[in-house]
């Protein structure tokens, strides 16, 4: 079993869309969790809903610190925007992605970056061989 790990700032938006969508398109192979560097405490309505109109139950996640989640070496970890803000987390893999903030998105443009972080995730479990 691989284990990914997403981070941005408030783990509200961006680092819990990418958990979902490794946990649907990992077919069971992968373990992922999210974190952020200074979490809001809760995931953003938007992604929410954005996650619903794909089938998806965003409102089982919580927004939760680095501390929260197990402190092992991950098979992969993608940091979302944090810049020097993402404390280092061991990994075997490790890749900035250079995804803009939506959480003050017009939801049509909100979905465009939901899109995105959805291909980088599936070219993420394609190389991981998952």
């Amino acid at each position: 079993m691989k284990k990914v790990l997403f981070v941005c700032v408030e783990n509200s938006n961006r680092s819990q869309m990418a958990q979902a969508f490794a946990k649907m398109h990992g077919n069971g192979k992968v373990e992922a969790y999210s974190a952020g560097s200074r979490p809001s405490g809760k995931v953003n309505p938007k992604a929410i809903e954005a996650m619903k109109e794909l089938g998806y139950d965003l409102t089982t996640h919580s927004s939760k610190s680095l501390d929260e989640i197990p402190n092992v070496e991950y098979d992969f970890v993608a940091t979302m925007g944090c810049g020097d803000e993402c404390p280092f987390v061991r990994a075997k893999i490790r890749e900035d992605w250079a995804i803009p903030d939506p959480k003050h998105l017009e939801p049509e443009e909100f979905r465009k970056v939901r899109d995105l972080i959805e291909s980088k995730v599936k070219e993420m479990l394609a190389r991981l061989q998952t």
